[in-house]
């Protein structure tokens, strides 16, 4: 499988070494990068071919992964309108819906759009994917397979699940950071040292997703079985209670779902 890449940034660089580390040979992929300051980083780093611009060779590939910003992204797919034949086009830029993309391309159809988040920079990522209906079975599997270079991944039956995507994890970290960084401050009033803060903080966030992982339980189970009756765990969630925190995050996760909305639509404007 032969793979170009219109642009070679953070997430490309991810799902490069990713597809490296799980077989796919350095051979197989180009990348299309308007840069060239970063064309040597890409070739010391992966071996990869990088080149300015689409020229015929970059054509012979059967999947054209698009990883550019979104408001860059109907300039950067001109050249490829009219011009696509039997490649799956899988986009990764945010917000950009596939009936814009579509449309950009000259009405092409074999359309992936994928959601990647950024812990899939570490290969610890969860990517949101929906086809439009002229990707074929094996295409399909074939994109998962490149998403899955940097995590798990998770189809959804309708597009605008993937601003619901956007929402829940692609902005999800940030509010796993924030959550890590009240902690630390927290810790820091109580006496410690800023690196004991940030080991007690990360430490304990990273061991709950991992025993809320390999559970069957609902996180709700396993938050009851850490509060005993009167103890110190039930103090701290009612405080967190009367301070609206679980409210806070479910109204900012359905904030972030509307923006990436509005984003798309913002984009996708003629």
């Amino acid at each position: 499988m032969k793979i170009t890449f219109l642009g070679g940034g953070n997430m490309a660089n991810a799902l490069i070494g990713g597809m490296l580390d799980k077989g796919v040979p350095a051979s197989a992929i180009t990348v299309i990068e308007i840069n060239e300051q970063n064309h040597e980083p890409l070739r010391q780093r992966f071996g990869v071919k990088c080149v300015t611009t689409p020229t015929a060779e970059v054509f012979n590939c059967d999947v054209l992964l698009l990883a550019v910003k979104p408001q860059q992204l109907r300039a950067a797919v001109e050249p490829f309108s009219g011009k696509l034949r039997e490649q799956l086009v899988i986009s990764i830029a945010a917000g950009i819906r596939l009936g814009d993309l579509s449309r950009w391309l000259g009405g092409y159809t074999r359309l992936v759009r994928a959601m990647p988040n950024t812990p899939a920079l570490i290969g610890a990522g969860v990517t949101g994917l929906f086809a439009l209906p002229g990707v074929a079975e094996p295409e399909r599997r074939g994109a998962e397979k490149i998403l899955q270079a940097v995590g798990t991944t998770l189809w959804v039956a309708d597009e605008g699940q993937i601003d619901a995507v956007t929402a829940i994890s692609g902005s999800g970290p940030a509010y796993a950071f924030l959550l890590i960084e009240a902690m630390q401050q927290a810790a820091a009033e109580l006496g410690f040292s800023p690196e004991q803060a940030r080991q007690l903080s990360i430490d304990t966030v990273l061991g709950a997703a991992k025993l809320a992982q390999g559970s069957e339980e609902s996180a709700a189970i396993l938050r009851e079985r850490v509060t005993s009756k009167g103890g110190t765990t039930e103090a701290a969630l009612r405080v967190m209670a009367e301070h609206g925190v679980r409210e806070a995050i479910a109204a900012g996760a359905l904030a972030a779902a509307a923006r990436s909305r509005e984003l798309g639509e913002q984009f996708g404007r003629d």
